[in-house]
């Protein structure tokens, strides 16, 4: 768990000294890490009894295309690029940014699987 609040500290490097501790609501929670393989997601409760939908592994996304108009699903093959960072390459974790290699071609993924459990993507020409 990670606590998600205001820092203890100013950008001077002084302290905030604060009036109030830290809350249940300000905690955060481990980061999904999608990957690809065999779908598999996980429904977690989130602030106010809502929900969000953690897709753990996924192997299909909804690809678009921008000059047709049309939608298409699409197998992933591999993570080709991420400027998030390089290491998100070798490890193939797919987040919003990455550039991915499908069935249909290179495509640029537009969602948050993590947070949103589906991988959409734009074609790239």
């Amino acid at each position: 768990m990670q606590w998600q609040g205001r820092s203890v500290r100013k950008p001077s490097g002084g302290r905030y000294h604060t009036s109030q501790g830290k809350k249940r609501s300000e905690i955060g929670r481990a980061p999904a890490e999608t990957h690809i393989g065999e779908a598999r997601r996980r429904i977690v409760r989130t602030y106010g009894g809502n929900q969000k939908v953690r897709a753990l592994r996924v192997d299909y996304a909804t690809v678009s295309n921008p000059a047709t108009g049309e939608t298409k699903k699409a197998k992933i093959e591999t993570v080709e690029a991420n400027s998030a960072d390089p290491n998100y390459v070798r490890r193939k974790l797919l987040t919003k940014g990455a550039i991915i290699k499908t069935e249909l071609g290179r495509a640029r993924i537009v969602s948050r699987p993590s947070q949103d459990g589906v991988v959409n993507a734009v074609l790239l020409s």
